[in-house]
């Protein structure tokens, strides 16, 4: 059999880092069953054809499942609009009406009025949003609410982060993108020595404060304590212990920091679908809410009595089932599209040539993912819905402390088999974004892709996302507290000081977590085009296959840098 040999010297130098390792180990194609690195002819057309498609070329996927979210979307709307044409006025004043034993019917006492009955007044919803607040019954809340400086200062302290937000998410992918290793090594001891801070700060507050020492014995003061002195320890050795994994992971987060700063408008688009997600959702909202107050005032009888109550129309509690379904599936499939848009923008850029990067890529990723992807992105999200419901029905039965040898089992195998269909539908998503295959072949692939590098995955998962996290709640801390010294120092809010750091700590938070949860992203993303490469036996990012060719490739094996701790750097 003649074989055609298509790589050159320097892919063969990246797989054959380690002598220790077979030829064979190192050069086995990740989707491919066969152990010969260089197939025949038959078998290389299969591995020549992932590569990334353009949108011309991609059929429709998935068309089922397009047509039923198209379906409940659209039903979702119309009787949304059914239930805001046909809702009843008279839902307001229910108290008002009296049973008639003439007519057999309620009426509507017309000399009494709905305030003198304690009713909601000009509320014609029935939240009460009508009525006054007594000042003498909510002094707290007044006086909260009611303070001026305090108003303006968290305003102008949210309205400085919101203009900071984009400088420090730009400071933050500068950082990882050339100086990773060193950001992780001050912000890994500064989360340990903030965990510690706090743990020693609740401790002597609490001791101090005779009420806290009243319901919290210092018996059991002593025992969280220690505790959480535990745990922390355990989380410092299991840093210290795995440290070489750590700088590995340092280094595969470098290369998705400089993948992202490659492709910026992302921080443009992305920002945009969650808006449009908002936008989708506020009439759905509403319809549920106009939903409720379609029905009638009938008679009901208790004890020999009649009396006039509300009483829904039976279309209501299904609609809402409907609706929350569509919304859940909606946030669901915003999810999975903003995975594919990252996906398949960083992808033709990872399997493009230095000079010949195309410059529509995200116009060309959203036209493939609201275009033939569509369907196998609502396919991808409904998986995502029922795996949230059944979990949530799960962790439901564990809080009502549901005994029995039998029913612990069922639920840890529940867990076990959705945390496995939330693996393989991470990087099934990728597969989608980067072949235009149906949701089913590209779960194929995935399943062939992990079946040969499993720990390499979950390596690039887990420890890059508790990296990014600590990182995070670090940036974020550190600038809370530099808002409240500037606070106290420029205004007299005393207390109000600490609630405006905490606010603009959980907006920045919440920013710094959405540039995570891309980069996370980026990072799952350009693990699959390295592994695509190695399927094809070519070298697109020289420099991306110097860091993940360090990627283990079974559970026993150790990432090939050199095992060191943080002591011996």
């Amino acid at each position: 059999m003649a074989t055609t040999t298509t790589t050159d010297s320097e892919p063969s130098n990246l797989y054959n880092h380690n002598p220790s390792s077979s030829s064979s180990t190192q050069t086995q194609p990740l989707l491919s069953s066969s152990p010969d690195p260089y197939p025949d002819s038959s078998d290389q057309t299969q591995f020549l054809q992932i590569s990334y498609k353009n949108a011309p070329n991609r059929p429709f996927k998935d068309i089922p499942f397009l047509i039923l979210f198209t379906l409940f979307s659209l039903l979702t709307f119309a009787f949304g609009f059914f239930s805001v044409a046909n809702k009843n006025s008279n839902y307001d004043s229910v108290s008002s009406y009296y049973y008639n034993s003439t007519s057999s019917s309620c009426t509507k006492n017309t000399t009494s009025s709905i305030s003198d009955r304690g009713g909601v007044g000009d509320d014609p919803l029935g939240f009460g949003f009508g009525r006054n607040i007594d000042d003498d019954r909510n002094p707290g809340l007044l006086l909260f609410l009611g303070s001026g400086h305090f108003v303006k200062g968290l305003v102008w302290a949210l309205v400085v982060t919101v203009l900071l937000s984009g400088p420090i998410v730009w400071s933050v992918l500068l950082l990882l993108k050339r100086y990773s290793k060193q950001v992780v090594y001050v912000a890994a001891p500064l989360a340990i020595g903030m965990m510690v801070g706090v743990n020693v700060y609740w401790f002597v507050a609490c001791t101090v404060r005779d009420t806290c020492c009243e319901v919290f014995p210092l018996g059991y003061r002593v025992f969280v304590l220690v505790f959480v002195f535990v745990v922390i320890g355990i989380v410092v050795w299991v840093l210290v212990a795995s440290w070489d994994r750590v700088e590995l992971t340092t280094r595969v987060m470098g290369v998705g920091a400089d993948a992202l700063s490659r492709n910026l408008g992302l921080f443009g688009v992305l920002p945009v679908l969650a808006v449009g997600l908002v936008v989708y959702n506020v009439p759905i909202v509403v319809f549920l809410v106009f939903a409720r107050i379609n029905g009638k005032i009938v008679a009901r009888e208790e004890s020999e009595e009649y009396y006039c109550v509300w009483k829904q129309d039976s279309w209501v509690p299904a609609y809402y089932a409907l609706a929350i379904l569509t919304m859940l599936w909606t946030a669901a499939v915003a999810v999975e599209t903003k995975a594919y848009v990252i996906t398949g923008t960083v992808a033709q850029w990872y399997f493009s040539k230095d000079d010949e990067t195309p410059r529509r890529r995200i116009r060309s990723s959203l036209r493939n993912a609201f275009g033939p992807s569509f369907g196998t992105i609502c396919f991808s999200g409904l998986l995502i819905c029922v795996v949230r419901i059944v979990r949530a029905a799960v962790d439901c039965a564990r809080r009502e402390d549901i005994p029995g040898f039998f029913n612990a089992i069922l639920r840890c195998f529940v867990n076990t088999f959705l945390s496995a269909i939330d693996f393989l539908n991470k990087f099934t998503i990728n597969f989608a974004a980067i072949t235009g295959e149906a949701y089913c072949t590209s779960a194929r692939m995935t399943y062939e892709l992990l079946k040969r590098n499993l720990l390499s995955a979950v390596f690039v998962e887990t420890i890059s996302s508790r990296l990014l996290i600590g990182i995070i709640l670090v940036a974020s801390s550190i600038y809370a507290v530099a808002v409240c010294a500037i606070t106290n120092a420029a205004s007299d809010l005393g207390i109000y000081t600490y609630y405006v750091g905490l606010s603009t700590w959980l907006l920045l938070l919440a920013v710094l977590g959405f540039f995570a949860h891309m980069l996370n992203n980026v990072i799952d993303t350009v693990y699959v085009c390295y592994a695509i490469d190695r399927d094809r036996g070519d070298v697109s990012k020289p420099d991306v296959h110097e860091v993940y060719v360090h990627l283990p490739i079974s559970r026993s094996q150790r990432s090939s840098l050199i095992s060191q701790t943080p002591l011996s750097v």
